[in-house]
């Protein structure tokens, strides 16, 4: 039994009926030299034999009464492996975005609290005789540096089908503890936390000041949530709905641009994705009075840390995406200063201090709040906080194996927000950028324009490095 941190708490509390707070990780496998080819069953079985090495698969959420505290994570004892396994059929022509339709549904509804918080969705008939696998996985269980983990921790850099080692220690449910021990346990742990508040307010204020003196001498200085953001027509409400959208780039090309224009990797990802979303929106005749606002999640792990297997560690900072400059050159330079200024601003505040405060949250207090947003759609009655949401998460760099099968290509998405109606994300894999595109249907139905616009926008910035 174990505490949830409140930072993986808050993703709980911030589900609401529209707003799903999983995340979908998508990989493509190629069973041809596979011998026997792939079933269903026998991907059960491959599966079965790797959930030791899957840690978050067997736990689930237990409720504090009257919620005076976060949630526990327990063992489930009730736990049902075929209870999480889903399968379903690509319609033809089995194509990435036949594939792309199906993932859109797959992610239109919440995943089940009586249970661990995933579940897995084999998409059988794609073209080729390639089989499509979507892990729908809650944020509260993993981010994407834990999700990376517990990836590399079941695929394998060999082509020849190997068994995992059998557990070095026999799993053991966990009997759901009775509503006194948690109130108990719960109270006691309050006490001893709010012992920190001080000296994390004192922390905090002190951040807060050297940020006011950093600022009076910088040169540029990142967006403002709100203040400095526009609204677009993906900036709303959201129903349930969702769709979602694939592309695949060359790694080569995002290095050609980043070497030429002397900026980071990160950047020609801004860029590109900046350039995507302000062609969706010219298309449509939407003008801006000032530019696209990006949250870029940033890991909070050290470099000394242990891998994770579960948890999050994450701060968003925020950037602009510089889509009121014309010249691309001139954008990606202006997004290169601003993100790097916006890094030296989150260190100066503490990346962690916003988890640090999170321990401190009311469950039922946040979970009304956000259940109150969606439901009365204020969304729509102020400006967004950001515009949409980029993350780039470097990915394996050989190719790797699940049972023999090789792994083709690998996409990962998070969720979208109330008033954040998009959020793009990149995998990158051997060779490969892989993009993904999620949003509220209703606010972006066509949203392979966007994902198409990539092409277009990485074109330019080629064309641009070229000149440099």
């Amino acid at each position: 039994m174990e505490r949830m941190t409140g930072m993986d708490a808050g993703f709980l509390y911030m589900e609401t009926p529209s707003l799903h707070m999983h995340t979908l990780k998508i990989g493509v496998i190629d069973p041809s030299n596979v011998a026997g080819g792939y079933t269903f069953e026998r991907f059960r079985d491959e599966l079965a034999k790797r959930l030791h090495l899957l840690p978050p698969f067997r736990r689930r959420v237990v409720d504090v009464p009257r919620g005076i505290h976060h949630p526990m994570w327990i063992e489930d004892p009730g736990f049902e492996l075929d209870r999480h396994l889903k399968r379903t059929s690509v319609p033809a022509p089995g194509d990435p975005r036949a594939m792309d339709a199906i993932i859109g549904e797959i992610a239109s509804t919440p995943l089940r609290r009586d249970r661990p918080l995933w579940e897995i969705w084999a998409l059988e008939n794609m073209a080729d005789g390639r089989v499509g696998f979507v892990a729908k996985i809650h944020h509260a269980l993993a981010d994407g540096v834990a999700a990376a983990a517990l990836l590399a921790n079941v695929l394998s850099v060999d082509p020849d089908p190997v068994d995992p080692p059998p557990p070095a220690v026999p799993w053991r449910p966990e009997m759901i503890p009775d509503e006194r021990t948690l109130r108990r346990e719960a109270a006691r742990e309050r006490r001893a936390g709010v012992r920190g508040i001080p000296a994390l307010f004192k922390r905090t204020r002190a951040g807060a000041k050297e940020l006011a003196r950093h600022r009076e001498t910088a040169t540029v200085r990142p967006p403002r949530p709100i203040r400095d953001v526009p609204h677009t027509s993906f900036n709303g409400p959201l129903s349930p709905n969702r769709v979602f959208a694939s592309t695949t780039l060359a790694l080569e090309d995002f290095k050609k641009v980043k070497s030429a224009l002397g900026v980071t990797l990160n950047d020609v990802v801004l860029a590109a994705a900046g350039g995507a979303v302000l062609r969706y929106l010219d298309a449509r005749g939407e003008r801006l009075d000032r530019s696209l606002v990006a949250a870029v999640p940033v890991s909070t792990d050290k470099a000394e840390d242990v891998a994770r297997l579960g948890g999050n560690k994450v701060a968003n900072m925020f950037t602009t995406l510089a889509t009121d400059i014309a010249d691309p050159i001139e954008r990606i330079r202006a997004i290169h200063e601003i993100t790097k200024e916006a890094k030296v601003a989150q260190n100066i505040l503490g990346a962690d201090t916003m988890a640090n405060w999170l321990e401190y949250a009311p469950p039922r207090p946040f979970n009304w709040f956000m259940r109150t947003y969606s439901r009365r759609g204020l969304a729509a009655r102020h400006r967004p906080p950001i515009n949409l949401v980029v993350s780039n998460v470097p990915g394996p760099r050989t190719p790797l194996y699940i049972a023999g099968a090789k792994l083709a290509s690998l996409y990962s998405v998070g969720p979208i927000l109330e008033g954040i109606g998009l959020n793009i994300t990149v995998w990158s894999y051997i060779d490969q950028m892989n993009f993904a595109a999620i949003a509220c249907r209703e606010l972006i139905p066509e949203i392979h324009r966007i994902t198409d616009g990539l092409h277009d926008a990485l074109a330019e910035l080629l064309a641009a490095a070229d000149r440099a």
